[in-house]
């Protein structure tokens, strides 16, 4: 449109809307000014204010009106509490004093907001793909160049600007399947039956998609741990599905016992089509590493109940505890022959936001699938396809992780000292947190076997779970919002998570710096002994 006097959009300025409404209520304006504008009466303004509150209507987009599914979602990992935290910060950084001087988030696994240093050879062939120009440079090694110039060959026009194919691009996912391979012990993998996904959860997300179906009592059942990672209630509420809940045995170190399964499982076919078990190894919140007998049992039980196995297997660098040994659940299914192998359905989840990485923002991730029926793989290309391809930084980043400086190479030295560093300092953080979390009164915690996080067990007092029920919150969503008003201190209420009717946890992640984290506990201690003072 073009401008009207004043500098107005023609057809759009005040004054014509106040026209219309004037003369339609049989008021004429008194007379241009000098400039041009119209004057109008005050009396005549009024009318206009009048006719334009009568003709404004009803929101079509309200609570009442949206999507069901999208308001039933819930992910605590940054609910309420998490927002009551920046409002903390905000007003922090406005001078109002608190009993601390900042917020510490401990809710979340974002190792490099925590202070994690990146690995080097990561971000320097990532920055090479970024700005090729850099390929000329002396600064930079030549393996980070090699695996730099590889990447960009497999872009449209030789740059990550490029969209990709929806299943990524073609030579990183041939080094996932190489990485597959090395880790499995020559398990045979197929690039394939491998996508890039925009981290973990968009595979997992897209997974769920396909697999859902159904209505009434034949709706698809999703079997997932009770304690879980929220995406995965997130995401089944999302989908209309029908969530699942097995319990993970808190008394023996969280383990997974096929018996629960079973219960759980009978339980469900009474009103839903249970197709869908969800494993998460190592376990998010609760740290554990499932043995190969574990694994084993599983398979079986799939195997047996013509379940499609979800494995998350983002945590699985993240082996702390002696004995302890991560098993990808597809070496298990092969080394049990080929009744299982070439039967059961399995997805496998990897991404590089945890293990020694912690690049969370560049969303970079796959999804292995196996034994998927060849016309799905149509289907599930198509449905990715939707949203054009992963980010392809991320799938840069991917590469690197598959695809690390090897024995001889100019950055092995450096990138195996890095990755040992920061996996170490997660052993001895893990052994630390547990450690102390077991000197509080009123505190339980498993031993940390693996991934990034503690979940304690917690005493509260009955006069504290009547407090929290005339707040209308839960016993632990008023613990960890007390300790955030009192400390600074950002975890997550183990009713987030789901947990044991008449059980309290929360989850805080390990990965703050080693001193940090000391304080961090020692404050935990100090409140939660005078919380139960105050409620005792």
């Amino acid at each position: 449109c073009g401008r009207g006097p004043g500098g107005s959009r023609g057809g759009g300025s005040d004054t014509a809307l106040l026209g219309a409404a004037s003369v339609a209520a049989g008021r004429q304006p008194r007379g241009p000014r000098r400039d041009g504008t119209v004057r109008w009466s005050s009396a005549a303004k009024a009318s206009a204010v009048n006719i334009n509150e009568k003709a404004s209507r009803e929101k079509i987009l309200t609570l009442e009106s949206m999507n069901p599914q999208v308001k039933a979602v819930e992910y605590a990992v940054r609910g309420p509490i998490v927002l009551k935290a920046g409002e903390i910060e905000k007003e922090l950084r406005k001078g109002i004093k608190k009993p601390f001087t900042e917020v510490i988030k401990a809710n979340i696994g974002d190792a490099h907001a925590m202070g994690q240093r990146p690995i080097t050879f990561l971000r320097q062939v990532v920055a090479l793909c970024t700005y090729p120009n850099l390929l000329d440079s002396p600064s930079f090694p030549e393996d980070a160049k090699k695996r730099a110039r590889r990447i960009l060959q497999g872009c449209g026009g030789n740059s990550l600007g490029s969209y990709t194919a929806s299943q990524g691009i073609n030579c990183i996912r041939e080094d996932v399947a190489s990485y597959i391979e090395r880790r499995d012990g020559g398990v045979p993998a197929d690039p394939d039956n491998i996508y890039l996904t925009t981290g973990a959860s968009d595979g997992i997300s897209a997974i769920l998609k396909i697999l859902i179906s159904g209505g009434g009592k034949s709706r698809t059942g999703v079997m997932i741990p009770i304690p879980q990672y929220p995406l995965y209630s997130a995401a089944i509420s999302e989908l209309d599905a029908i969530q699942v809940n097995y319990y993970l045995d808190e008394e023996n170190c969280w383990a997974l016992d096929v018996n629960e399964l079973r219960r759980a499982l009978n339980e469900a076919k009474a009103y839903c089509n249970p197709k869908v078990l969800c494993i998460i190894n190592p376990g998010n919140p609760t740290g554990q590493v499932q043995n190969r007998k574990c694994i084993e049992d599983v398979i079986h039980f799939a195997w047996e109940e013509k379940l499609f196995l979800l494995a998350d297997e983002v945590y699985q660098d993240n082996v702390y505890s002696e004995g302890c040994q991560f098993h990808s659940f597809k070496k298990i299914l092969y080394e049990m022959g080929p009744e299982y192998y070439n039967n059961v359905e399995l997805a496998s989840f990897h991404s590089t936001s945890k293990g020694y990485m912690g690049e969370c923002g560049y969303r970079g991730g796959y999804v292995e699938v196996i034994n998927l029926h060849p016309e799905i793989k149509g289907q599930l290309v198509k449905l990715l396809s939707v949203r054009l391809c992963p980010q392809v930084s991320g799938q840069a980043a991917v590469d690197i992780v598959v695809n690390p400086p090897v024995p001889g190479e100019e950055s092995y030295s450096q990138f195996i000292k890095e990755k040992e560093s920061v996996l170490n300092n997660l052993a001895k953080k893990a052994k630390l947190t547990e450690d102390m979390f077991n000197k509080i009164p009123g505190v339980h915690c498993n031993p940390l076997q693996g991934a990034m996080y503690a979940f304690p067990r917690i005493f509260i007092p009955s006069k504290a779970i009547e407090e929290a029920k005339a707040h209308k919150m839960a016993p632990d969503m008023f613990y960890c919002m007390k300790l955030l008003e009192e400390t600074g201190i950002c975890v997550v209420p183990g009713s987030g998570f789901g947990q044991r009717e008449g059980t309290h946890h929360f989850r805080m992640t390990i990965i703050p710096p080693v001193e940090k984290l000391k304080i961090l506990l020692e404050k935990v201690k100090d409140f939660h002994i005078k919380f139960l003072e105050k409620y005792a």
